[in-house]
């Protein structure tokens, strides 16, 4: 059921109510239901603006089970899945799917005939018709039976699913989707071991579910549905993929608390009485007065004229003279009072009236009501007009002529819009009595399920609230009689259009004359907006179908029905599938060419009888104990002190500021003392009400900053009084505290102008790190402890809107103790480090490892595409962009222009004199959007300063000019015009300037670039050309298939189990991510399959680390991939937790290609470790997996002189080249600093590159510790050829440091040494905050850095960015000359 505009107005009045969330941020729920129907009209018909799409039957099963696949995964639920696609409606939902079906067809011939017109060209193929969306047709069987195949499906093979009941309720099963989930709730709740903490999260798109979910009185309670755009264009098509889909969780809990805000007045007047949860009743009534999918709204009662509050202020001003609150009686009362506003909203058109009988000389604008009405008058006793009189019998006058003129406005409206001759008071009466009859039945729908299958309200149109009276002594009572069958529904809701969804037997009682029931098929038909604004909101004008004369039209053609048919016509009973490991058959699939056979089906199906959840009216359920237990992701207004009134303070929840009364909340006090010593170090709850859980790590009150003292890369929570945190204080500097400023100001206008929370001064910012899930942590003697992990990234809040010492409810998961519970035999793991780092493997026998701490693992090491040669060439396939005046100067137009048309130009009718109407056409390439800062990837880029343009958006814009040049003309004379107008462009008489209009927008439509998406200017990406060219050096690997295994034995630590409780924790926190990046997908039950390796072909950045998504090019095609510019829907966006850089363990293992060692540890030389560390041979990382393996002698002996001598006067002898005259480095160095003296380059001992280990460090070493910044030490080691060579172990950690230093220290002694100047770095800041480094060399290099949090983040990085850079170069100047000295 609907509730127009309910959704938007209810968000905006209660802002914190609906929470935009991403996935990560989903909190736990028990069951999830589905209400289907909203997912099948998406999938089978996304864009209805569109005549030119079409989709086959395959595509949409397809697509609906991956939308399944993706609600299942997000939301997780633990014990229940209920789908319930819509069955029969009741008959009184019956009218208003019937004009809805009989709109829609209607809609759709316009559209097609509108573009026939135009001179466009349709596809031969059918168009979807939505109206098969409805019980009883071919298309919902054959997509029934794919629902139970996907079932079988995902029950035997998919292990969370297998944890969980899955019901499925079809649409043979009679009622609505939602009323049927509502059913299965009520019956759950009145068992008597139902848990009250049971926690429901309902997905639907229709506003009423709000009340629906708070006829439960269940107190975590949500709802879910994708971000709503209003104010957006229709033919925008939904994004299907989870990572980019935002959500709306609408969270029930939060409603019943604004709930009792809206009516907390009555605590003031009833006392004791005040009981919320009849408030949330009465309530619920309220909103039925608005108008819904059974009865119309009431004249002049419509949401955005704040119809609403009027609803509520009435209530609380009635209720306090009530004995209870709203029955049958009190109900008339509450009406009474309201119907004051009849006469209030007729005053206003009253004083209209006036006016306009001044001017025409009629009383009436109904003539023939007008003489009913003065018959009327005239039959009264009383004062006749004219003439003079006292200021009290001119008072009465008015007053009988205001009562005579509203009686006769009212007459009008039952004339015009019902079509009566005469309004009687039995036809009042009548009128008054079906409209309770339908409140009655609506809320008994609410509460207890289908009251009668066959009321239905007779009207298209409600009475006057002055009207409605006399109904404390109504009797009302109702047949429940038994829902339609699917034909009979069909026939009685289809129009003729729709006719081919019918059985062929029946078809002709929509089109034949001789029908009995012809009329009610009529081929035109009116609507009203009836005082609404939108078309969709329009009353359809079309006869309401008699039952008896329906039925009795079927019967002679029933036996007609071929057997098929017959099966389709029937109800059948819900079905619950549960997991079952015991049994085992094979599963056929009703569409084999697209779905295999399930084969091994370990499924059992257990059907419940249609009256099984039938709870009597009667039962009583518990009351809701609201313990101060806080269930983690469920808001609540409650731990913090504040205060609530409403207020219209424009808040911004739908991307425009509301316009109506927010219901705002102030927190009043703030405490600052002793903050930091209550939470720096400790686990709190922040960003209240949406409570996220933070570790804080600093505190500042804008001078002084208290922060944690901590080892990088730890992450402690000290919660115990016996281990106080480490702390440092600080004073801010002047830069610092000007940040400060800007944290506190951008936290209270987020929290006034999207939350309509007044956060008074702010005193005090707290740092925190957000939770981003748990982890398993192995301990001593085996034992593993699950873990929080926290975020790297530190965020401030407001020290008011953060919650302390409150007992948060975590839900029992699955829970390990020990590493052979956690990694037991064929377990799927990765590794995390070198080598074979990202590797997919099993978990082998560990039993005789085990209690020393390793896991036996057996690893595939696919071999991996070349991508370097790409990388390297990149720019030979890259899409060329220039500046706007280039394209000008070769286009011969102005800059303006080029700027102007690659965006949007609107033409309007008329002239600009004489503009005709509003319409307007939009004919601008549209190839950029500065507002929402989108870009279209392969045509236009944003930089920090201006715009630039591809090639290709020259050649648009060259046929453009060339086709319609006189829209040049016009724009370039008018420059400062919003909009152009056709009669200025094409003035002539001969000239139709509507016409040339549609030829442009049917050109730039018919236009590849039309189709083309596009992509937020944050976002940094390959292009097509080179994503063309990876995907043929990913085929070209698949040839070789060289994936080899290898058996190793690994520390528990480096091993990563994908599990439940570890989605949204980062495998490798340390991982950094850049374009060409080779990643694994690590998570299970996910769409991208498990293990599946790809490149990194764009990158996403958010403010928040686990908001930002990259694009993967996937090594193999899969179900649900999308065509992210390449050629086979192989590619995903995803988020770091879902991945891990393969491309990142390689640049983080130095060695890797040299690792010849026996990977296989030797147990016996455990002990010796820690000891040994530095001569390992594998063991050149902290993170190494295996038992050290002794090096050669020399090569150790090397880095102990290194450790244990200190800086040499001189190289030593056997590390200098001939220094008599330039050698090949010599010469090598000489091309890379072009006019360089040859001197200069005679004085350095340069690097080595013939082999393939260069002993970086000990240059580093030299140039530090000597100061002889001109001289870069390097190391030649001569090995045989043939023999191989045992990595050389890196110096201690501590030693490394202090010889390193920063690399941007490191860099500027490259520089110097090089004989160049010291490097210049500037940065660019992104409007997310996000801050770019730029490193300029003296030779001409120039090399931009990844986006960071901090400057000094970016000059690092830039500066590692540099380093590589200056090694490449050194690399190929090298393999040149020596190619050039053979």
């Amino acid at each position: 059921m609907g509730v127009p505009k309910f959704y938007r107005w209810i968000s905006e009045r209660y802002p914190c109510l609906s929470e935009v969330v991403k996935e990560h941020q989903i909190p736990e729920f028990d069951n999830l239901y589905l209400d289907m129907n909203g997912i099948i009209h998406q999938c089978s018909h996304p864009n209805d603006e569109d005549v030119h799409f079409r989709i086959s039957e395959e595509k949409i099963f397809a697509d609906i089970f991956h939308y399944l696949e993706v609600l299942f995964r997000i939301i997780k639920p633990r014990k229940v899945f209920f789908m319930a696609v819509d069955g029969v409606a009741p008959r009184a939902k019956m009218n208003q799917q019937r004009g809805r079906r009989f709109r829609s067809a209607k809609e759709a011939e316009e559209k097609i005939k509108k573009a026939l017109d135009k001179g466009e060209v349709l596809p031969t193929e059918a168009r979807f018709d939505s109206n098969c969306i409805t019980p009883g047709t071919d298309f919902m069987a054959r997509l029934q039976e794919q629902l139970k195949y996907f079932v079988y499906n995902k029950l035997s093979t998919d292990k969370m699913w297998q944890k969980v009941k899955v019901y499925l309720s079809g649409h043979e099963t009679p009622g609505e989707g939602e009323h049927k989930i509502m059913e299965f709730i009520r019956a759950e709740k009145a068992k008597p071991g139902h848990n009250p903490n049971t926690r429901h999260c309902l997905y639907g798109l229709d506003a009423d579910l709000i009340m629906l979910g708070l006829t439960s009185h269940e107190p975590n309670f949500s709802l879910l549905r994708e971000e709503v755009r209003f104010g957006g264009k229709k033919s925008q098509k939904r994004i299907t993929a989870p990572e980019e889909t935002t959500f709306h969780l609408l969270h029930l809990s939060l409603m019943r608390e604004y709930i009792d805000y809206e009516f907390s007045e009555l605590r003031n007047h009833i006392g004791a009485d005040y009981d919320l949860e009849r408030i949330i009743d009465d309530w619920i009534l309220m909103g039925f007065l608005v108008g819904n999918d059974f009865i119309p709204h009431l004249p002049n009662l419509h949401i955005n004229h704040d119809a609403l509050p009027l609803l509520y202020k009435t209530y609380i001003s009635v209720l306090p003279e009530w004995n209870g609150h709203l029955n049958l009686r009190n109900f008339e009362k509450y009406l009474e009072k309201l119907s004051e506003f009849d006469r209030e909203h007729f005053s206003e058109v009253f004083v209209d009236l006036k006016w306009f009988e001044s001017k025409v000389g009629n009383k009436y604008l109904n003539e023939a009501a007008g003489l009913a009405a003065e018959k009327e008058a005239a039959g009264k006793d009383g004062n006749q007009r004219g003439g003079k009189g006292t200021v009290a019998d001119e008072e009465e006058e008015e007053d009988d002529i205001f009562e005579t003129e509203f009686r006769q406005y009212k007459r009008t409206y039952y004339m015009t819009k019902m079509g009566v001759d005469v309004v009687s008071d039995e036809f009042l009466a009548t009128q008054a009595r079906c409209y309770v009859e339908g409140i009655q039945w609506i809320l008994h729908y609410y509460y207890h399920g289908v009251q009668s299958w066959s009321w239905y309200y007779p009207y298209h149109y409600a009475p006057f609230l002055s009207d409605i009276k006399n109904l404390s002594e109504l009797k009302l009572t109702f047949d429940l009689g038994t829902p339609f069958m699917p034909f009979q529904q069909l026939l009685a809701v289809l129009p003729a259009a729709s006719m081919e969804l019918l059985p062929e037997c029946y078809r002709h009682l929509m089109t034949s004359e001789r029908s009995p029931i012809i009329e009610y098929y009529p081929l035109d038909f009116k609507t009203d907006l009836n005082g609404k604004q939108q078309e969709w909101e329009a009353v359809v004008l079309i006869p309401f179908i008699d039952e008896r004369c329906l039925l009795a039209a079927m019967e002679p053609y029933n036996s007609k029905l071929t057997q098929g048919e017959k099966a389709r016509n029937r109800h059948t009973e819900c079905a619950i599938y549960t997991y079952d490991k015991e049994s085992e058959f094979t599963y056929s699939s009703p569409l084999p060419q697209m779905f295999p056979d399930i084969i091994h089906c370990r499924v059992r199906k257990t059907d419940i009888p249609m009256d099984a959840w039938h709870v009597p009216p009667d039962h009583v359920s518990g009351r809701i104990d609201r313990s101060a237990l806080y269930f983690c992701g469920f808001p609540t207004l409650q731990h913090i002190k504040h205060k609530f009134y409403k207020k219209k303070s424009g808040v911004v929840v739908f991307q425009q500021s509301s316009r109506g009364e927010n219901m705002m909340l102030e927190i009043t006090g703030s405490d600052a003392e002793t903050v930091a010593a209550q939470t720096v170090g400790k686990s709190i709850f922040v960003n209240w009400p949406h409570l996220e859980e933070a570790r804080i790590v600093a505190v500042s009150d804008g001078e002084t900053k208290f922060s944690l003292e901590e080892p990088p890369g730890v992450q402690r929570v000290y919660d115990r009084p016996s281990t106080p945190p480490p702390t440092k204080v600080t004073c801010l500097s002047d830069k610092e505290q000007k940040d400060w400023l800007k944290d506190v100001q951008g936290i209270t206008e987020h929290y006034l102008k999207r939350k309509g929370i007044f956060v008074n001064e702010c005193e005090v910012l707290l740092y925190g790190q957000l939770l981003t899930g748990r982890k398993y942590v192995p301990k001593a003697n085996g034992v593993v402890e699950l873990e929080k992990q926290w975020a790297k990234q530190v965020l401030p809040f407001a020290h008011q809107t953060v919650v302390k010492d409150i007992k948060a409810f975590y839900s029992s998961l699955t829970c390990f103790t020990s590493l052979d519970e956690l990694f037991p035999q064929t377990t799927t793991v990765f590794m995390v480090g070198n080598p074979y780092y990202g590797a997919m493997g099993e978990v082998q026998d560990s039993s005789d490892v085990i209690k020393e701490g390793r896991v036996r693992v057996v690893f595939n090491v696919p071999h991996e595409p070349q991508l370097e040669p790409l990388i390297q060439n990149q720019h030979k396939y890259c899409v060329k962009y220039s500046p706007g005046y280039v394209l000008a100067s070769r286009l011969g137009i102005t800059s303006y222009l080029v700027s102007r048309f690659s965006g949007s130009i609107f033409i309007g009718r008329g002239s600009k004199k004489n503009p005709c109407g509003e319409q307007r056409a939009n004919v601008g390439l549209n190839l950029k959007f500065n507002k929402k800062n989108e870009e279209v990837p392969g045509y236009t880029k944003r930089t920090e300063k201006e715009w630039l343009y591809s090639a290709a958006v020259e050649e648009l814009l060259a046929e453009y000019l060339d086709r319609f040049s006189e829209v040049f003309n016009t724009v370039s004379r008018n420059s400062h015009d919003d909009v152009f107008y056709e009669d200025d462009i094409w003035p002539g008489e001969d000239q139709n300037g509507a016409e040339k209009v549609a030829e442009i927008t049917s050109w730039l439509k018919g236009h590849p670039v039309s189709s083309i998406s596009r992509a937020s200017c944050d976002l940094q990406v390959l292009d097509s050309a080179i994503v063309e060219r990876i995907e043929e050096a990913v085929e070209k690997t698949k040839v070789k298939k060289s994936t080899r295994k290898v058996r190793v034995t690994v520390k528990p630590h480096l091993l990563f189990r994908p599990l439940e409780q570890q989605q949204g924790v980062v495998p490798d926190p340390d991982a950094e991510y850049r374009l060409f990046d080779r990643v694994v997908n690590i998570r299970e039950s996910f769409t991208v399959p498990l293990g599946l390796r790809g490149t990194v072909i764009g990158i996403k950045g958010a403010e928040r680390e686990a908001e930002v998504l990259y694009e993967v090019l996937f090594d193999e095609e899969f179900a649900g991939g999308l065509t992210i510019r390449c050629t086979a829907p192989r590619g995903y966006r995803l988020p770091p937790c879902a991945l891990i850089n393969l491309s990142h363990g390689a640049r983080v293992d130095h060695t890797s290609h040299k690792l010849t060692a026996i990977v296989k540890p030797q147990p016996a030389a455990a002990a010796n470790f820690n000891s040994n560390r530095q001569l390992g041979g594998l063991n050149h990382s902290p993170r190494s997996p295996f038992i050290p393996t002794q090096g050669k002698e020399e090569y150790n002996n090397v880095w102990q002189s290194l450790q244990n001598c200190g800086p040499p006067h001189k190289p030593p002898a056997h590390w200098h080249s001939n220094v008599s005259g330039l050698t090949c480095d010599e010469r090598c160095l000489q091309v890379l600093l072009g006019s360089r003296s040859c001197l200069l380059v005679k004085s350095c001992v340069v690097f080595n590159f013939f082999h393939d280990y260069v002993l970086c460090y000990a240059m580093l070493c030299y140039v530090l510790f000597c100061s002889v910044v001109s001289v870069i030490l390097a190391a030649k080691i001569n090995v045989p050829h043939g023999e191989s060579a045992s990595p050389i172990a890196p110096p201690s950690a501590n030693f490394s440091n202090a010889m390193m230093g920063s690399k941007v220290s490191e860099l500027a002694c490259v520089c110097v040494g090089l004989g160049m100047t010291p490097p210049d770095f500037s940065f660019i800041r992104s409007r997310q905050g996000l801050v770019v480094c730029q490193v300029k060399l003296s030779n001409g290099l120039m090399v931009h850095g990844p986006q960071c949090q901090s400057e000094n983040d970016a000059k690092e990085k830039a500066a590692f960015f540099a380093l590589q850079r200056l090694q490449s170069m050194f690399t190929f100047v090298r393999n040149k000359k020596i190619f050039e000295c053979k």
